[in-house]
């Protein structure tokens, strides 16, 4: 898995982050999920991601995030932490930790929290590369960053060490333009969906694969997917795509990431309170949610042969 020539492909897990009783990072939990979601079958893990709360974790707990998800996989797939940061020199920091454990790329979003232009955020990725080699996966995600526009992904996909890009838009037309533009200016990078309602579409014009917070939930299923889309089943593919929608949707009922966080429970593993808690007042939503995603997990799952025992 050396970073030269790296391209991230397959399903990838936007990871989520297990806390114990005081709000700690839950390493046993977390090692725990990394096997779980090798063992299923994705192809990667993105730790330090949006769905695991990066934000509200400081440096160093991002830091020993990484080290214990590359620990445990053990060089079974390769580890792409996430890098985001408001500021370059916070990014360059986690950036220079996952080169030091030996991570191939990292993935970055343009600075948060303050509006920025298209030349800051350009700026941005170029003062990553400058101090820290180490390829990167530039983050379109428009629901928590200014989104980075058509060209300049064309100009940085020629001029940095850019090897993919995750974009979290949502927009096929978004998509399909990002990669355009990237195929005007030269650049062989991968393009993967950050949305898993439309892991098939994109795939179908050329996505190379998701990173996507049900990879690590329901990986049996995001991995059907990109295989029977590799196979040419697309029939098949497709009724999975619309089985796993139904899934999301429950999930998306609570605040990102807390639905995803109460499923993956759901299938043993205790991820502990959100680093910002859910008011008291949204319990009964919680409780509703509960039950509605059980039902789905079920139908989602045993209904494809999948076993699964449910935790509450």
């Amino acid at each position: 898995m050396s970073k030269v020539g790296f391209r991230p492909k397959g399903v990838y897990f936007a990871m989520l982050t297990p806390f114990d009783e005081k709000g700690r990072i839950n390493e046993p939990v977390l090692r725990d999920i990394v096997d779980f979601c090798i063992e299923a079958g994705v192809d990667g893990l993105f730790p330090v991601s949006s769905s695991g709360e990066f934000v509200h974790l400081n440096l160093e707990e991002n830091c020993r995030l990484m080290e214990i998800v590359v620990d445990q996989a053990g060089g079974r797939v390769p580890i792409t932490p996430g890098v985001s940061a408001s500021c370059a020199a916070n990014s360059i920091h986690l950036a220079k930790h996952a080169q030091a454990l030996g991570c191939p790329a990292v993935v970055v979003c343009p600075p948060y929290y303050y509006s920025v232009s298209q030349a800051v955020i350009e700026g941005h990725f170029a003062a990553i590369t400058r101090a820290v080699d180490i390829p990167l996966i530039v983050y379109n995600i428009p629901s928590f960053a200014v989104p980075i526009s058509y060209e300049l992904v064309g100009r940085v996909a020629k001029q940095l060490p850019v090897v993919g890009m995750k974009d979290s838009s949502g927009s096929m037309v978004d998509f399909v333009q990002f990669m355009d533009h990237a195929k005007q200016a030269g650049a062989d990078i991968s393009f993967m969906c950050g949305r898993e309602e439309i892991f098939l579409p994109a795939l179908s014009v050329g996505a190379r694969g998701c990173m996507a917070v049900s990879a690590g939930v329901v990986p049996e299923i995001l991995v059907q997917i990109y295989q029977l889309c590799l196979a040419g089943e697309y029939d098949k593919a497709r009724e999975l795509q619309f089985a796993l929608l139904r899934f999301v949707q429950i999930a998306n009922q609570l605040p990102f990431p807390s639905g995803f966080k109460l499923a993956l429970q759901l299938r043993g593993f205790p991820m502990g309170s959100p680093r910002q808690p859910l008011p008291v007042c949204s319990q009964p939503q919680v409780e509703r949610a509960k039950r509605e995603l059980q039902q789905a997990m079920r139908e989602l799952l045993e209904s494809r042969g999948i076993p699964i025992v449910i935790n509450s």
